[in-house]
């Protein structure tokens, strides 16, 4: 029987016992409580691919540093992580990917791994089987470049001269994504500069050189505007290039000194450029083709940062993409409201002190494009005052909202920041009524066509899961259902439903966690749920339910969309899809209850749960990500709302 037919029979089972419902959120909530901080914040580990690993160790060997413990325990993770076919995936169950693929065989080539041993002649195939190192990204061909790996002149060109592009110009740095712009700007020194790290010839990858393969990798046929706006940038590329043999640059000394400056300004209260790790690695890159010396506060501040993001783990080493406190803080406080925790709570109040200490009191790079809005909000890790983002703003005013101080004092201080936080969270709407995640207005697709910008994230345009996040915080902290604002995004995201009732998940995987946050976001305004349109969303939810009554998706679903929705059910994406079929009104349902089911089973000894597979996402077909906390505080939430809808009458 499938699961569309467990869903739509008449249920003939014994209804789930109550008291396991209860038992098992009473664990979660123990569960949570016990790995909260003293300052009261949460921060689970965020696990990214092998990419990190291998990007680390280059700078290491980059910095003289290759004889550290930490080198040999980086190689032994990544080779930890290879896959049978020889290469390395960049997320679990996921294939081969080149770029991630042809870095870790070159660092494993520097830790000393014979080209003839087993496992790297797998390797060797399956890169040379995807076309070689000329069809990698643009990053990794500038990292071999430095490596003298690959040819500087077969690089896509990234000028400096870019950031002294004024604010009106159609392209200019404040017009890309907050984080492709933290990324640019010290890879734009790395390209001017062009520094290069001698390596033994032994460690060559000429082997990984396919002849004829060209620089880029086949691919349907892509619509007529797509081509020609590529085109267009190819032939801009070529100039630039031609542009770069001239020996007088008179603007290059000037982009420099803007560009270094930029990067030093934006260090302040950042935990590291951009609080991430590609910028921070960029930058070390960057300060030192500068010249600036290794033992330099500024090159030691971002080590610092880099060292700070490392586990250690018996013989390994992995390092985390960075660090998602407030993120944590703010879903767990929320979800642990949700689960019946009072809001006077001890410990839920000093997760809502925590958050209140990093609120962002000044202005940051979002104020370019948004200059009517004043300070307010949150950034996702422990440090980044430049750069708070909606999402995370959304999810700590709904974490703030169930919180209650006794002191009057301390309830103003909350009531003040939540008003700061809305009029900037209102203010950073777009005019399609939806929210992108960092900044205003940064939507021009065109420049996802730009030579250099095949990693995928050029833009930061208005998404659905933030916009229905925020959708469904607005009720919560007051604003009317008519308000223009929550009409705006009840638009957009009705525009923005396909065909099979779904939403796009641009920060988690996929079309489940889109569909979670859109449909409560909607429930929350005011729809009605039992329009034929949120109906055609419920029987999708059911008829994606696996037969052990869970749900999954794996990332695949965003580069092949016939696989929406289908991937090992997980406890992360089985309560996204409980979530939303709650909102539609749906508790009473035999997939609710199977749902429910595959959440009581799975829970562990500790009243976590596992995600065995990655359910979020940095930069969709480029990045994923697992949170290890996901899978608490989400199924909690779920069995929470659950339990309170009756589902086991």
């Amino acid at each position: 029987m499938t699961a569309h037919d467990h869903a739509l029979r008449e249920s003939d089972e014994v209804a789930i016992d109550v008291a396991k419902i209860d038992a098992a959120i009473d664990a979660a909530r123990r569960r949570l409580f016990s790995i909260q901080h003293e300052d009261g914040h949460w921060c689970g580990e965020l696990e990214g691919d092998a990419i990190l690993e291998s990007e680390y160790l280059l700078l290491l060997h980059f910095l003289g540093r290759a004889d550290e413990p930490r080198f040999r325990k980086g190689a032994n993770y990544i080779r930890r992580q290879q896959l049978g076919d020889g290469g390395w995936s960049i997320y679990a169950g996921g294939t081969t990917d080149l770029s991630a693929s042809v870095k870790a065989y070159f660092v494993l080539k520097m830790a000393g791994d014979s080209p003839a041993a087993p496992h790297m002649a797998r390797a060797r195939s399956a890169i040379r089987g995807l076309g070689g190192v000329d069809r990698c990204n643009t990053f990794t061909k500038i990292y071999l470049s430095i490596f003298g790996q690959y040819d500087w002149s077969k690089c896509p060109a990234i000028p400096p001269e870019l950031i002294l592009l004024p604010d009106w110009f159609a392209f200019n740095v404040y017009r890309i994504s907050c984080w492709s712009r933290a990324i640019l700007i010290p890879l734009s020194i790395v390209w001017a500069r062009k520094p290069r790290c001698a390596v033994s010839a032994e460690w060559s990858i000429a082997e990984l050189v396919v002849s004829g393969s060209g620089g880029t990798a086949p691919g349907a046929q892509r619509p007529r505007r797509e081509r020609f706006w590529r085109a267009f940038f190819n032939a801009v590329d070529i100039i630039l290039k031609l542009v770069e043999t001239i020996p007088v640059k008179p603007l290059r000394t000037r982009a420099l000194h803007r560009a270094s400056d930029w990067i030093v300004e934006h260090l302040e209260m950042s935990g590291g450029l951009g609080a991430i790790f590609p910028p921070i690695v960029n930058t070390v890159f960057a300060l030192r083709s500068l010249g600036y010396p290794p033992d330099h506060p500024i090159v030691e501040s971002q080590l610092r940062a880099l060292e700070s993001l490392e586990i250690e783990e018996d013989d390994t080493l992995r390092v985390q993409p960075c660090f998602s406190a407030v993120w944590d803080t703010a879903l767990a406080a929320h979800t642990l409201r949700e689960s019946g925790t009072p809001a006077d709570d001890p410990r839920l109040l000093e997760a809502a002190r925590w958050l209140l200490s990093k609120e962002v009191r000044m202005a940051g790079d979002w104020k370019r494009n948004n200059p009517e809005g004043e300070p307010g909000g949150w950034f996702f890790q422990y440090e980044n005052e430049f750069y708070p983002d909606t999402d995370d703003t959304a999810e700590v005013l709904l974490a703030l909202a169930g919180a209650r101080f006794p002191s009057a004092d301390e309830e103003r201080a909350r009531q003040a920041a939540i008003a700061r936080a809305l009029k900037w969270q209102l203010s950073m709407q777009n005019t399609d009524g939806g929210w992108g995640a960092f900044d205003k207005a940064s939507d021009n697709e065109i420049f996802t066509f730009i030579a250099f910008a095949d990693h995928n994230a050029m833009i930061d345009p208005s998404c659905e899961d933030i916009t229905g996040r925020t959708l469904e915080a607005l009720p919560a902290l007051g604003v009317d259902s008519h308000h223009p604002a929550v009409r705006g995004a009840a638009r957009f995201l009705l525009e923005k439903q396909d065909l099979s009732g779904t939403w796009y998940g641009r920060w988690g995987c996929n079309y489940i966690y889109g569909t979670f946050l859109a449909l409560r976001g909607l429930a929350a305004a005011g729809e009605p749920m039992s329009a034929h349109r949120y109906q055609r969303t419920v029987r999708w939810l059911i008829e994606h339910q696996n037969e052990d009554g869970g749900w999954g998706e794996l990332p695949r679903s965003y580069d092949e969309p016939a696989f929406k929705g289908i991937g090992p059910s997980t406890p992360s994406q089985t309560a996204w899809a409980l979530l939303a079929l709650l909102a539609a009104g749906h508790g009473g349902s035999e997939a609710v209850r199977r749902g429910v089911s595959y959440l009581l089973e799975r829970q562990r000894d500790d009243g976590s749960w596992r995600d065995d597979h990655w359910t979020a996402t940095g930069f969709p077909r480029v990045f994923y990500l697992r949170y290890h906390l996901y899978a608490t505080y989400f199924p909690m939430w779920a069995l929470s709302e659950a339990r309170r809808a009756e589902v086991t009458a």
